[in-house]
């Protein structure tokens, strides 16, 4: 989509600032144009109701609501407060707004796009942003003087509860729910700091989390093959990488030696990096494409880099940053690493390694959408919003499997054999299956297994309806169809 139109006269909410991503990174965020990407989710809508009351309620914006022997009510729920309360009413009407959430919203649009990266990860989207203390920096080894467990940083409602000021908060209750080996979060967090075009009291965090189970895979070496299996299961990308650094580093990156081998991390490690870079490589793509479009071609044309820069936070080691090449400059982009053990432990899964990564949608949402000040994101005037609702949005779906030993390649080829696949065959069969609710197939990958010598192809498969919103289930179950046809009419073998 062309650069995004901000009404002159648009009335915008105003705030004091926030850091951008759950592992700390505050670099600005820098114009981009950007196309709509917006694959699908399910439909969730976000409470409409936000109920905030208090027997003794300051008539100051800037004060707390309730006196120290008092309570308040935050979305129907009851919470007492002390001498510590220092959330205003402000601040607490945007708990139950939920930008991430609304369909069209520029925030929730950039969330999609990036849970399509992980078709196969639980996301939790909806979860209750007031928790304990201990939840949002106990389980996560913060220290007792660190200073973001501050008044002057962090919204108290008592001495106890807080309001999240990462998604991190989660991460630990998650973890001991073993739900799922991948998980996804997103949500909206809050936390004091200064006033810019670039920060908001009020803001919103992806985090995602991989780990694998030594009882499952085994140990060691084991292990370590299984998760090299599946980092071949990535799509591959041909974009340049700087990764000058070992994995780990006896004093700037050090291995969790007491828990960890070394071969163990190097393919979490591995992992990680793959996967993230898949999710920025899609994002600046995107990005690239809108600049095309808008015919900024030295956006368009320039060399697109990335880089791992090491890092510390306290709840991975090793860690590393995510920064990318745009216009002149390193941008950081996100944070990661692998999860600290006591974590894991703490939380009754000592058995699981892996890793987790934390970013800003507001920073991506900036980049993409060129929207030039955060808090045109809580704008309600419906000339910034119509602009997002321009098209439904699409969901992507990527299907692998193995070939026969005597197919031909993908996309051409004789054929000896009436089995043998070939791609127009699976093209048709997606035509039989989803008529025109399919934009696209396109082949993302392909591996030749070395010992066997057989070939492995990954194909992506975009769902979009031109004329309503299609729910995750309903791609799911298309998609499902989809894989089934492609084994039983054309033998190939589902990974």
């Amino acid at each position: 989509m062309p650069t995004v139109i901000v009404p002159n006269d648009s009335a915008v909410d105003t705030g004091t600032a926030v850091h951008s991503s759950p592992f700390g990174l505050e670099a600005p965020c820098r114009r981009l144009n950007a196309a709509r990407p917006s694959p699908c989710v399910a439909n969730t809508k976000a409470q409409s109701t936000v109920a905030v009351c208090s027997p003794t309620a300051s008539t100051h914006p800037a004060m707390p609501l309730c006196s120290v022997s008092g309570r308040i009510v935050v979305g129907g729920r009851e919470y007492p407060v002390d001498e510590w309360m220092n959330a205003s009413e402000p601040i607490l009407s945007a708990v139950t707004r939920k930008l991430h959430l609304q369909s069209h919203h520029p925030i929730s649009i950039t969330r999609q796009l990036i849970e399509s990266r992980f078709p196969t990860y639980r996301c939790h989207n909806d979860l209750w942003p007031i928790v304990s203390v201990a939840q949002n920096f106990d389980t996560l080894g913060f220290a007792p003087d660190h200073p973001g467990r501050s008044r002057t940083d962090t919204y108290y409602i008592n001495k106890s509860t807080v309001l999240r000021t990462h998604t991190s908060a989660h991460q630990a209750d998650l973890f001991r729910d073993n739900l799922s080996d991948g998980f996804l979060i997103s949500a909206d967090v809050y936390r004091r700091d200064a006033v810019d075009r670039n920060h908001y009291p009020v803001f919103h965090q992806m985090e995602g989390a991989m780990t694998w189970d030594k009882t499952k895979h085994g140990y060691g070496d084991s292990l370590a093959r299984a998760i090299w299996d599946d980092v071949s299961r990535i799509p591959v990308h041909n974009v340049v990488v700087e990764d000058p650094n070992p994995t780990v580093h006896p004093e700037r990156n050090p291995l969790q030696s007491e828990h960890h081998s070394l071969e163990e991390v190097e393919a979490v490690a591995a992992h990680l990096k793959r996967s993230l870079e898949d999710v920025v490589v899609e994002v600046f793509k995107s990005a690239r494409s809108a600049a095309g479009c808008t015919n900024d071609e030295e956006e368009a044309n320039e060399p697109f880099r990335i880089r791992w820069v090491e890092a510390y936070f306290p709840f991975t080691s090793p860690s590393w940053e995510l920064e990318v090449f745009w216009q002149g400059d390193w941008l950081e982009i996100l944070g990661c690493g692998v999860v600290k053990q006591s974590i894991l432990n703490n939380a009754n899964v000592s058995s699981r390694l892996g890793w987790a990564f934390g970013l800003g949608l507001e920073r991506i949402a900036m980049l993409l959408f060129s929207i030039p000040d955060i808090r045109l994101f809580w704008s309600q005037d419906r000339r910034f919003l119509d602009q997002f609702e321009s098209t439904h949005p699409a969901c992507y779906k990527d299907v692998a499997f193995w070939l026969r030993s005597t197919s031909s390649s993908a996309g051409g080829g004789s054929r000896s054999n009436p089995a043998d696949f070939h791609e127009n065959d699976m093209m048709e069969l997606v035509r039989d299956v989803a008529g025109d609710l399919v934009e696209d197939v396109r082949l993302v990958d392909e591996f030749v297994h070395p010992t066997t010598g057989r070939k492995s192809l990954c194909y992506r498969i975009n769902y979009r309806s031109l004329e309503r919103t299609l729910t995750n289930d309903e791609a799911n179950q298309l998609h499902s169809r989809i894989r089934n046809g492609l084994a039983e009419k054309l033998g190939v073998e589902l990974r």
